[in-house]
């Protein structure tokens, strides 16, 4: 259980470091930025994916950018509480966790019906055990919670 609050402690820290970044970048030509990092890589600016990175860093404006971190702080303050949650051994929290990730199951399959890469596999894969443990660890509960109160 504690692995499992680690790992969602651990989601929450990256995103609020880069809803960080996404506030570093307000007030800044994150275009010119785009460009130059394109440039300082020798990659072709003319093909696909340089030419798409740049094109949406040209969309960016400050107030897209503080969106996105506010957004990424709210994630990152619920994933915060759902490590808090799990850590202490709280029900709320696996019920939580298992409804989260279950959420993300549709998503990820059509995301491997799209393409097989192995990076889709193994998150598909972590989130499937990291569900299926909670829900183990819910009915454990709920057989224990029955004896103890001496119901059949």
């Amino acid at each position: 259980m504690r692995a499992v609050a680690l790992f969602e402690a651990a989601k929450g820290g990256l995103v609020l470091l880069a809803g960080c970044g996404a506030l570093a970048l307000v007030h800044h030509d994150v275009q010119a930025m785009a460009e130059a990092m394109v440039q300082r890589f020798h990659f072709n600016p003319a093909s696909r994916y340089p030419r798409i990175f740049v094109h949406a860093a040209s969309a960016l404006t400050d107030a897209r950018l503080w969106l996105f971190a506010m957004g990424a702080a709210a994630y990152a303050a619920v994933r915060f509480l759902e490590a808090y949650g799990l850590w202490r051994q709280r029900r709320w929290a696996k019920w939580f966790a298992a409804v989260s990730g279950s959420v993300y199951i549709p998503i990820e399959c059509y995301s491997l019906v799209q393409e097989v890469t192995w990076p889709k596999l193994l998150a598909m894969i972590s989130n499937v055990g990291v569900v299926a443990y909670m829900i183990h660890a819910l009915l454990q509960s709920r057989q224990s919670d029955g004896e103890t109160s001496g119901r059949p």
